[in-house]
Parts: structure tokens; sequence; C-alpha cells
């Protein structure tokens, strides 16, 4: 019962936990959305198979349905003591310390996630994933969408995609937008900043846009910049009109 618990009872506990955050509104703060279903379905999937493994009896699984025959001579048996014990009693100790390895590493991982709230990551973070590369997160069909000024549902992952590929600055010179972020060094001024998730946290990419600012808030700061794209020497950069600190949203990422 104790090897059973240590498995399947910390299964069950880490797909409880899953349903939870998903009824809470939380799991948003470690997957993307689009993927909560298969999350939630695979959870279910997990609590009913725990229950239904509790309906076989223990024991049942050393049980492997084979006959020995009758008891064969002594000396034939202890031949296969001699040959056999030995393995056999290594492959009983191998699987028994998996099986509490295993199960200490998920009891861990669901009594982490049931005492440590469901924090963001922070800004700290973004500044070690900055690899100073170009955030191609949506590429060539967003900046083809943002030339017709259809950029209502823009965030700044695109605006970033927008500004590290327009061939041609100038078109989006003049544009103005309102666009909520946290506060990251950036040069003559500050960068306006937002992790980008593709499936989970465990790809979390920071996307940022150039501000220029008269007062500029501390780093970490969750903003919500309002002002107008200006092209600068061929550099696309946000001359901000207005820079409001607000507290850290609801839902803090991109997706």
């Amino acid at each position: 019962m104790w090897f059973r618990m240590l498995g399947v009872g910390a299964v069950a506990s880490i797909a409880a936990l899953t349903i939870a955050l998903a009824v809470t509104g939380r799991l948003g703060l470690y997957i993307n959305p689009e993927s909560s279903w298969f999350a939630v379905s695979m959870a279910v999937l997990a609590l009913v198979g725990s229950v239904l493994s509790f309906l076989l009896p223990l024991g049942a699984a050393e049980d492997h349905g084979h006959d020995h025959g009758d008891a064969p001579a002594v000396d034939a048996d202890h031949d296969h003591d001699h040959h056999d014990h030995a393995p056999r009693t290594s492959r009983q100790l191998i699987g028994t310390a998996a099986t509490v390895a295993g199960g200490v590493l998920a009891l861990g991982a669901a009594t982490t996630m049931l005492v440590v709230p469901p924090a963001t990551l922070s800004a700290e973070l973004a500044a070690s994933r900055n690899t100073g590369a170009p955030p191609l997160f949506q590429g060539s069909d967003t900046v083809a969408l943002a030339i017709t000024g259809d950029t209502a549902s823009f965030g700044i992952g695109d605006w970033a995609s927008v500004f590290a590929t327009a061939t041609d600055p100038e078109v989006f010179d003049g544009t103005e937008i309102s666009l909520t972020g946290f506060v990251a060094p950036g040069k003559g001024g500050f960068d306006l900043t937002r992790l980008i998730i593709t499936h989970c946290v465990i790809d979390a990419q920071p996307a940022s846009l150039p501000v220029t600012a008269d007062d500029i808030p501390d780093d970490g700061q969750w903003v919500t910049v309002t002002g107008t794209i200006r092209d600068v020497n061929g550099q696309l950069q946000v001359a901000a009109a207005s820079v409001k600190p607000i507290a850290e949203p609801k839902d803090p990422y991109e997706f």
C-alpha cells in the first residue's frame, strides 16, 4: 500500500491540483490557455485511472500467472536458488528505489504546487532570457497585418516583431498605441517588456519595445504606456505621452 500511494497517490494529487488551478482560473500562470483543455483532460484521465487502480488487489502485479509445476529436485532447486536469488534481489532493490524516488519527486512537486502560490515570472528572469536576438514571434504575417492598420489587438510581442522586421519603418511613424508591460533597462529611456508564452512558462521569451519618456519608473514596475510610434533614423521606438504605473495585471503574459 505504501508503494502504491507513492506512485498512484502522487499522480492523483498532481492531477487534482491541475484541475483546481483550472477551476480557480490560475492554470494560465503555468501554461498557454489554449492548451488548458488538454492538461485538464489528461488530469481527469489520471484521476480516473488512479481510482481504478485501487480496484486491483494488492500484490496482483507480482503474480506472473504461471505455474512452475511440481517441486523440483533438491539439487535443481538449490542450483536455481544459487543462480537466480541474487539477480531477483537486485531487481527488487532497483524497483523499490525507483518507486521511492519517483514517488518522492512527485509528492515534492505536488506539495510545492499546494504550498507555494502561483506567481508570475520576474523581470530579472526576463532579462536573463534576453539573448539580444530579434523576437520573431509572428514574423512577416504580423508586419503585413500592421501595414493595413488593423492593430487594435496587437500586444507587445506583435509590435516587437514589427519593430524588428519592418523594412519600411516610416510606414508606422505616427501610429498611436497604448500597451501594458513592465519596465526593463533600455537605452535613452526604458524597454516596455512582456513575457511571451508559446506552450508553457518553460518556453517564455521576453519581448520589448524601446520607449522614450521624461520620467522613467523603477525596473520591474508594471505600467501602461500611451504614446506614438516614431521612426528615428530607421529605428522604431515609442514616444510616450503618458506612463501610468499600475498593479500587475491578472493575465501578465502574452500568448
